[in-house]
């Protein structure tokens, strides 16, 4: 399915993969995820930066996603 917001109103991206390690690890291990943002903007997705720089999206379908680790 993807990347879904579930209870919230977009999928949260982080801009690089420090960040993404720091939020995650909120939580427990996080697991890095990879969205090629790129092609997904190519293919008309729309992004949006929130005030405190997180990048947001609808959603983000599975064909965009590649697992990074941990």
């Amino acid at each position: 399915e993807g990347l879904l917001p579930m209870q919230r109103h977009h999928v949260h991206l982080s801009v690089d993969v420090a960040t993404a390690r720091s939020v995650g690890a909120r939580r427990g291990a996080p697991t890095i995820l990879r969205v090629d943002a790129q092609a997904m903007h190519a293919d008309g997705y729309a992004f949006f930066v929130s005030a405190n720089g997180v990048w947001l999206v609808d959603a983000v379908p599975a064909r965009f996603i590649e697992i990074q680790g941990s």
